[in-house]
């Protein structure tokens, strides 16, 4: 019932930047959480930055300053600015929502694809 995918992967130089975006389609009451991990060559899934439904914010340190996560159309879309990329957030990213299927039920968390970030000279 419940679909996102995530799109704006892609090749960029050190120091150059990306913008991610997730869309969240389908039938469902409401989206609690919605956040972005990755995972990396050899590396397992890390959290990379969640934003609550009440816009509370969290980031991984490392990419604290450089990264801005945001949501949109109406807190169905979120997005992941990404400046001053580093080789090391080479990774497959994947979106991720907290999604309430209908009123007063339990929420279930749902995974996009992922989209490939490279980042290299």
């Amino acid at each position: 019932q419940v679909q996102l995918v995530e799109s704006g992967g892609g090749l960029v130089l050190p120091g150059g930047s990306l913008r991610l975006s997730c869309a969240a389609s389908g039938t469902f009451f409401n989206i609690q959480d919605m956040g972005w991990y990755r995972q990396g060559p050899g590396k397992q899934r890390e959290l990379v930055a969640r934003v609550t439904r009440g816009g509370r914010i969290t980031y991984a340190e490392s990419v604290r300053g450089r990264f801005t996560i945001s949501r949109h159309n109406a807190e169905n879309t979120v997005s992941l600015q990404m400046d001053i990329l580093k080789v090391e957030d080479t990774a497959v990213y994947y979106c991720t929502a907290d999604v309430i299927p209908a009123m007063w039920s339990a929420s279930s968390q749902y995974w996009g694809q992922g989209t490939q970030v490279t980042v290299s000279a």
